[in-house]
């Protein structure tokens, strides 16, 4: 497994996010019975954390409990951003009541799991610049550019037929960037895709046409000329996988899909779905 500084949010703290990480898998499936249960353990704890529904690309082989978390981008400038919901403090959480039309309530609770939780451009009031910068060390194409360099719509102009050798070109560009991470803070990856798929998604074109009502207008909301970003933490254990980034992938059939080579999960990022799961709780937040 490559190492992952962002894996424990400290050191004194490792044990007991290892258990959070292991009760968040085994939680999501739990009946609504027992989610006043839920509520009660996950609260107690810290701030912000409980059930929560989500869309995310979704989690089609491996031993991942779920998808990842999609992010709202933007196109500011030609600047691609990420949009981050409003501070609710009723609430506790950043959140956007029934996002773009779409349904979806987008909360900043979406990405409370793998030590994200405990990360400061995750906490809801954080003032974080929301710019994706460029990651470079995964895609060669991105060494041309500066690290942490904003990216820009005119970096994926031959979107339609890139490709790198893993699967079919043309499928989509992918790009591995940072999130709401200047300054010295704990860095949160994220990876994004430009791809004609995304734009027939956007558009419910074709077997789109048979996406759920709310998870396609959520879709077509937050994505932008063919662009799609998710947060990058795998949500079996924390790893950060890849659009055509290894090409280990073909073996297991994720060639043209999002791979996770530390335990062969995979994710379709042309199929999102709504699902729930249990966000860990924040640590207290400190002056």
């Amino acid at each position: 497994m490559p190492l992952d500084e962002d894996k424990y949010p400290a050191e004194t703290g490792r044990r007991r996010f290892v258990k959070g990480v292991v009760g968040s898998a085994a939680l999501s499936s739990v009946g609504a019975g027992g989610l006043a249960a839920v509520d009660a353990t996950t609260d107690a704890a810290g701030e912000g954390g409980g059930t929560t529904q989500f869309v995310a690309v979704e989690n089609t082989d491996g031993p991942a409990p779920r998808g990842m978390p999609i992010i709202p981008l933007e196109i500011d400038g030609g600047q691609l951003k990420g949009i981050w919901p409003e501070y609710d403090e009723d609430a506790g959480v950043a959140i956007t009541r029934d996002f773009g039309g779409s349904g979806v309530d987008y909360s900043s609770a979406w990405f409370q799991y793998c030590g994200m939780q405990s990360v400061e451009g995750i906490y809801p009031q954080a003032d974080q610049d929301n710019t994706f910068r460029n990651s470079s060390g995964t895609f060669s194409w991105q060494s041309e550019y500066e690290s942490g360099a904003p990216l820009t719509v005119d970096m994926f102009s031959d979107y339609e037929d890139w490709g790198n050798g893993i699967g079919r070109s043309g499928v989509g560009k992918p790009a591995s960037a940072t999130w709401r991470s200047d300054g010295d803070v704990s860095t949160i990856p994220i990876q994004l895709i430009r791809s004609v798929e995304v734009e027939r998604m956007a558009n419910g074109e074709g077997k789109y046409s048979e996406l759920p009502g709310t998870v396609q207008d959520f879709v077509s909301a937050a994505t932008a000329d063919g662009f799609i970003a998710w947060l990058n933490k795998c949500t079996h254990f924390c790893c950060v996988p890849g659009f055509k980034a290894y090409s280990g992938s073909a073996n297991f059939g994720a060639a043209d899909r999002i791979y996770c080579q530390c335990h062969q999960s995979v994710y379709n990022p042309f199929s999102p779905v709504q699902s729930t799961f249990v966000a860990l709780p924040r640590p207290p937040q400190t002056e």
